[in-house]
């Protein structure tokens, strides 16, 4: 049964939350789209990348989070990571009454706007493997070819800001190389890391090739869920965004500046 929910207010903030630092890619886009909203974004780095661990404790990491964002009063929570919206989100929704958006990879969109029916995704292990991804390719290729590529290793560079290192460049052609040749004229990004490297994908990938992320679509999908619910805010307020992270790394700070676009305060939420 879901759980009891206190009467949510208009002014109250919106929760998002990612593995690490990516979902910050859609936690920009929210705050540009929405702007009299406050968010609430939870970093669970000391568990990132959820590619690397069971499906059980990604649903325990999820529970844990909601339930603390919960607890901060959040009238909505968006779950801005790919990994946990397809191993977690169904059982979330299942347990509290607050809106729930997830992050799913654009498949729909990549399909029609694709011309040689060739589409990349680029996604963590954990997502390539999972089955309610595996379905949402097959529901929404519409007679694409699509060609799954698991990128091991990227979302723990971007985690330490290292999107522009040699090691970085060189585990970024390797994943791209092959579907370079296969002729896909269109790249989705599956992981909301991988937005803060497309600058180096562009560098690699011909010209013709479209990229496509999704937060646009979740930010959007947000504000048809808060009016749907009489919670969107419409009135300007002092906005104080809150960060949190599972981790004391030192280096956070630093990190959530440079992908923020200004200085952040992380609070430690274990």
């Amino acid at each position: 049964m879901p759980s009891d929910i206190l009467t949510q207010k208009c002014s109250d903030p919106i929760g998002i939350f990612d593995s690490g630092v990516g979902g910050l890619s859609i936690a920009k886009r929210i705050t540009e789209h929405l702007p009299n909203e406050q968010i609430i974004y939870f970093a669970d780095s000391a568990f990132a990348p959820y590619g690397d661990i069971s499906n059980q404790q990604i649903i325990e990491r999820v529970n844990f989070i909601a339930n603390s964002l919960i607890n901060k009063q959040c009238k909505a929570i968006v779950i801005a990571c790919n990994t946990a919206t397809v191993n977690a989100i169904d059982q979330l929704r299942k347990r509290v009454t607050l809106p729930i958006i997830g992050v799913e990879p654009a498949i729909k969109p990549a399909a029609a706007i694709s011309t040689s029916k060739k589409i990349g995704i680029l996604v963590t292990q954990a997502t390539a493997n999972n089955a309610r991804f595996l379905a949402l390719v097959e529901q929404y290729k519409n007679g694409a070819q699509v060609f799954i590529q698991p990128c091991l290793g990227l979302v723990e560079l971007i985690e330490q800001g290292l999107q522009s290192s040699e090691k970085f460049i060189c585990l970024l052609k390797q994943y791209l190389t092959p579907l370079i040749a296969q002729g896909v004229d269109t790249l989705v990004l599956g992981c909301t890391h991988y937005p803060f490297m497309s600058d180096e994908i562009q560098k690699i990938v011909p010209n013709e090739i479209n990229l496509i992320e999704t937060a646009t679509p979740v930010s959007e999908q947000l504000k048809r869920q808060l009016i749907k619910h009489h919670l969107l805010a419409e009135n300007p307020a002092t906005l104080a965004h809150q960060f949190y992270s599972s981790s004391e790394n030192p280096t956070q700070n630093e990190i959530f500046s440079q992908l923020w676009g200004t200085n952040t305060n992380i609070k430690i939420l274990k």
